[in-house]
This record gives C-alpha cells, structure tokens and sequence, in this order.
C-alpha cells in the first residue's frame, strides 16, 4: 500500500469515526428522552391510579349511603 492509499484509507476512517461519533450523540440523546417520558409515563401512571382509588372510595361510599337510605325508608 502506498503512501496515497494509507492516507486515503486513514481519511475514510476518520470520516467513519465522526460518522459513529455522530450516530452515539444521537442515540445517547435519544436514550435520554425516552427514559424521561418513560418517567413522566409512570407518574402519570400512578396519578391516574390514585385518582381511581379515589372515585372507587367515593362510588363505594355513595353505595353504603343508598343503601343506608333504602334501609330507612
């Protein structure tokens, strides 16, 4: 291998490297976003969770009263 090729093969190797250098920004970034909407996922998550519990608590409650109420009439 000459001269001219070594260089051309360590220029086409640089290129690549800022290509892979490029491409792990990238995912890194990528990576990063989705684990925060993962988060944001799983607080919303578990708010709608606790506001199921809430209205399954208020719905039983209703229950009992009405029920309370038809017992007394």
């Amino acid at each position: 291998m000459d001269r001219t090729q070594l260089i051309a093969e360590l220029q086409n190797l640089s290129a690549r490297l800022d290509e892979l250098g490029a491409q792990a920004r990238r995912l890194n970034e990528e990576n990063r976003s989705l684990r925060l909407q993962q988060e944001q996922l799983a607080n919303e998550r578990s708010m709608l969770l606790a506001k199921n519990e809430q209205a399954r608590t208020r719905v039983e409650a209703m229950i009992a009263r009405l029920k309370s109420l038809e017992q007394h009439t």
